[in-house]
């Protein structure tokens, strides 16, 4: 029940040092500079790489129950640990949906027989479960999933009373995905009139245009003023958006805050130029849109605009991808397994800190969703940990790859550092090769009244 992980550079809170971390129970016991190994302890020598919290997402679709055919709670989450990723919060879009609070607690009941990472759930928002919501215990899901934009089946929150009845009484953080739907049907029409079925994909973005994403992030930013809710916009795309949010915003202010803002690893690393040879594989909702929108989010990142980066994992099989037109491939791609690795790509050429990543993966998360004593490298807290070698590169082979879909817009990539492993509620899970523990994750837990 005790590791030691010696010769580390651990990366937390703002600051970079060379420590040595204590693990008992499940939880840091010790970090100093020098630890005596006790005589029961497993001792994991870091030698020099960098030993950070492991990353939470707060935006994943494992597609369970429904769709076994694109991912599971139980191979999406082991992917998600081989990237470094120690919890994730799930996706209410599934079959049944994750509208009531039975489908939530369902959910858990699967994830706690299956999943390799910490997992929570979002209950889903639709025009007429606004009872559901007022009954949600704080303490019972993430937060509620509002998607003010296209989706499945009557997932659509369209109803102006209902929107206003959801902001005024939610009981916790309300997430939502912003898109304006009557703003894209009339640009489908365009693009249609113009190429019928075959538009090329590298109009996506002007399809999923920047002035449908404008017009409902402003419209959920005022909802939230209106009822002083606490709303987290997800997965922005545009620099058009960024105004809305405050910059400078300290960790310790997150739970106060009304308003904070999320940005997804895809759009800090591709932008639309990326569709000449990605096509499909990048087509996502919202949509990757042009280098000064991703020029601007990632400045918003470091200026603290932008309070959280997730991934928004979305697999669909391989075969629905390469669907014989643009409006057949669905939107959504597979992230989790590389998510960290693009983001030591973005910290390679200079664009964020290893600080940085650290405090947007992990630290801010915890804040904004109130997770309990996860999230920093503190002693007391759970050892949710990631190992790092920058010195190592890592090639993305389809035999790597981990996703059940069996596929990644990184095929044939090779990132500049690798996971050398992967720490879940102090076991070592995984060694940056193979899993070497299969111990399951734990229900997340919420330090809410």
């Amino acid at each position: 029940m005790k590791t030691l992980i010696t010769n580390a550079k651990l990366v937390n809170e703002g600051t970079i040092s060379s420590q040595d971390l204590l693990i008992e129970n499940g939880r840091i016991a010790q970090i100093a500079t020098s630890i005596t190994a006790p005589a029961d302890a497993k001792v994991v020598d870091a030698n020099g790489k960098y030993l950070i919290p492991g990353m939470i997402d707060d935006q994943v679709h494992f597609r369970e129950p429904g769709f076994p055919n694109k991912g599971t709670i139980a191979s999406e989450s082991r992917a998600a640990v081989a990237g470094g990723i120690t919890s994730f919060m799930e996706m209410p879009n599934v079959n049944p949906q994750t509208t009531n609070l039975q489908a939530l607690e369902d959910k858990y009941v699967r994830a706690q027989q299956s999943s390799l990472a910490n997992f929570a759930f979002y209950l889903g928002a639709t025009n007429d479960n606004l009872e559901e919501i007022k009954r949600l215990d704080p303490n019972q899901a993430c937060g509620v999933k509002i998607f003010m934009g296209a989706s499945t089946g009557n997932m659509l929150v369209d109803n102006p009373e209902t929107l206003n009845a959801i902001f005024a009484n939610s009981p916790v953080v309300i997430a939502t995905h912003c898109e304006d739907t009557p703003t894209i049907a009339i640009n489908e029409a365009k693009m249609r009139e113009q190429y019928g079925e075959h538009v090329p994909m590298s109009l996506h973005g002007e399809i999923r245009s920047r002035e449908a994403c404008l017009k409902s992030s402003k419209m959920a930013a005022e909802l939230a003023i209106k009822h002083k809710s606490r709303l987290h916009i997800l997965h922005l795309t545009t620099a058009d958006e960024l105004y809305l949010f405050q910059a400078g915003k300290k960790l310790a202010d997150l739970k106060g805050a009304n308003i904070t803002a999320e940005a997804c690893v895809h759009h800090l690393y591709f932008n639309d130029s990326d569709y000449e040879t990605l096509g499909s594989l990048i087509k996502c909702n919202p949509a990757v849109k042009t280098l000064q929108d991703q020029l601007a989010l990632q400045q918003a990142v470091n200026n603290d605009v932008i309070d959280i980066i997730a991934t928004d994992h979305a697999p669909h099989t391989w075969d629905e991808k390469q669907a014989d037109s643009y409006f057949k491939a669905p939107s959504g791609l597979p992230l989790v397994q590389h998510a960290l690795l693009s983001l030591l790509d973005l910290h390679t050429k200079g664009v964020f800190s290893l600080e940085k990543i650290v405090q947007k993966t992990s630290h801010a998360v915890a804040e904004r969703f109130e997770l309990k004593d996860r999230g920093y490298l503190r002693e007391g807290y759970i050892a949710d940990l990631t190992l790092l070698d920058l010195d190592n590169p890592f090639k993305v082979t389809k035999e790597n790859i981990r996703y059940h879909c069996g596929w990644s817009p990184f095929n044939g990539h090779q990132f500049s550092a690798s996971i050398a492993g992967t720490f879940v509620n102090g076991k070592h899970v995984f060694d940056g090769s193979k899993f070497i523990d299969n111990s399951l994750g734990e229900r997340l837990q919420f330090a809410r009244k």
